[in-house]
């Protein structure tokens, strides 16, 4: 009995100490790093579609559903966490970690988690909940009194590795597009993407081939990548007859770049990147169709460029704000760019030239938990003493949060352009703003739009599937400049709604369906009273 003595003394030392540890909350990631706590074990605990722990997601076709889905390879979770065993813990490394996790666009939840401490050394749990990633493809839409189709197969998370392997047809308004898409992520187990993307349309066919190892975390010190592109396209133009002049344009295209970098510092990252850039486009006339006004020049540019990034790490986890009852992450920190390029004659272009590109975006949490973000963009090129083409692009949207449930949403928006084909882009009506008009019913070289919403987020939850909202709005805007269409000044219009909304949840697409009855206010006679809009976009 005496030799058992100190064995059963133990053994009630380490009872009491599981019992206390049980009782006493964990540290946070926070207070285990101002420990100086070593990572131990990592457990991934890789969760199916749906829970059957749960009786309301207990039943035969959930069971099907998560018998079909092949669920996230524990490897794959692993490998895209910024953290190893026997690491010192940090708390951003494991917030950037949840971030990444969650825009994978498989994964509909992602959390980290200290799970026992002990001698200095922290067991980490990471919990991810799968989406379903098989998408058919199969829809419709209706915006501005056009309607689109689509029909195909997507896989975002194919056997569960993350790749993403998809067909889809597209039929809007009596143009057909074709779509092939492959991307791999964590290539061969690195950091390493590859993209490829193929795509048939009416007018021509296109294709994009790029190979890179990005700046995938805010430490990391070096990317490189090198891309291709090649169309062959048929483009249309407006005279100054009104007619419609087309022209055929193939473009071939390639870019090369490498980038080094600090790491983060003090909640910043700066990062320094070079590269080469190279356009070739061809300009041709289609016989039987009519020509433009003026055949543009074909052209070569062979531009080396360097780019300068700052970024602060500022990111806000939130919901109800673009999306229904799930995790948003905004970034409210400071975020800029800059790329400026040379094509020179001496390295074969036809013509020397500058090339800028420019982007600005900074956000802040406010009082009551109001939020705002504004962005502004620039790209062109200068060239014979003018800008051949230019394009400004600038936005502001303010969060006001009423309650848990409800939100009142500010948006403004405007664009401008120098350049012909540019501006013929910038429309409105229909989906690009204004639904209460038919589809591209301004179009111009600038544009402004105002959106306010009252939405409303409702806890209805059918089938486990869905997250049901709505929303009340008002739009205001103008597209003008097009000399040719006689819209050199704004003309400014408006429209009142409403609509419903409603969430796939646990869909990788993060799809919302848009039901929304829109009026013009004062419309022209030749404007319908209304217009009924059903189509799936990616946010409220």
């Amino acid at each position: 009995m005496r030799r058992c003595l100190p064995f059963l003394l133990a053994l009630s030392c380490l009872l009491q100490q599981a019992i206390a540890q049980e009782a006493s909350p964990l540290p946070t990631f926070e207070e285990l790093e101002a420990e100086g706590a070593i990572i131990g074990e990592i457990r991934i605990n890789n969760q199916n579609i749906f829970n059957l722990d749960d009786p309301r997601e207990n039943n035969g076709l959930y069971r099907a559903a998560n018998k079909l889905h092949i669920r996230t390879r524990p490897s794959v979770i692993r490998r895209a966490l910024l953290f190893k065993s026997g690491e010192p813990v940090s708390a951003q490394v494991m917030e950037e970690s949840e971030r990444l996790l969650f825009s994978s666009g498989f994964l509909y939840e992602a959390t980290i988690r200290p799970i026992a401490y002990h001698d200095g050394v922290v067991d980490v749990e990471v919990i991810t909940k799968d989406t379903w990633t098989l998408d058919p493809g199969i829809g419709f839409s209706r915006t501005g009194g056009d309607n689109k189709s689509t029909f195909g197969l997507s896989e975002l998370n194919f056997l569960g590795t993350g790749v993403t392997i998809g067909y889809k047809q597209t039929d809007d308004d009596g143009e057909r597009t074709e779509r092939f898409e492959y991307s791999h992520p964590l290539l061969f187990g690195t950091r390493g993407v590859i993209d490829y993307v193929y795509e048939k349309l009416e007018t021509g066919d296109r294709q994009f081939l790029s190979l890179a190892r990005p700046f995938y975390r805010l430490d990391a010190r070096w990317s490189a990548g090198v891309s291709a592109l090649t169309s062959d396209l048929l483009e249309s133009t407006v005279n100054n007859d009104g007619q419609t002049g087309q022209y055929r344009t193939q473009r071939d295209a390639a870019s090369v770049f490498g980038g080094r970098s600090k790491g983060l510092i003090d909640g910043w990252t700066q990062r320094y990147s070079i590269g080469l850039d190279y356009t070739k486009v061809t300009n041709t006339l289609v016989p039987g169709l009519p020509p433009p006004d003026t055949l543009p020049d074909d052209v070569i540019r062979v531009s080396p460029f360097v780019r300068y990034d700052i970024i602060e790490d500022n990111y806000a986890k939130l919901t109800n704000r673009d999306q229904i009852d799930r995790a948003e992450y905004f970034e409210l920190g400071f975020r800029a760019n800059i790329k400026l390029g040379y094509a020179a004659t001496a390295l074969g272009s036809t013509q020397p030239a500058w090339s800028y590109a420019a982007a600005i975006s900074n956000g802040k949490e406010l009082a009551n938990e109001r939020m705002i973000v504004a962005a502004a963009a620039v790209a062109g090129v200068y060239s014979g003493g003018d800008d051949e083409g230019r394009l400004f692009s600038g936005g502001l949207k303010y969060y006001i949060p009423k309650s848990d449930r409800a939100l009142t949403f500010f948006g403004l928006a405007g664009d401008a352009a120098r350049d012909t084909l540019v501006s013929t882009q910038l429309t409105l009506g229909g989906n690009n703003g204004l639904p209460g008009y038919p589809t591209d019913y301004q179009r111009g070289d600038r544009r402004v739009l105002l959106n306010f919403e009252q939405r409303i987020y409702t806890d209805w939850y059918p089938f486990r599937l869905f997250r049901v909202g709505g929303a009340v709005f008002f739009d205001a805007g103008s597209a003008w400049g097009d000399e040719s269409s006689d819209n050199s000044g704004p003309d400014w219009l408006a429209d009142v709604g409403f609509g419903l909304r409603i969430f796939s949840m646990r869909s990788a697409f993060g799809s919302v369906w848009h039901l929304d009855f829109a009026f013009p206010i004062n419309p022209a006679d030749d404007i319908p009273s209304y217009q009924v809009l059903l189509l799936r976009k990616t946010s409220f």
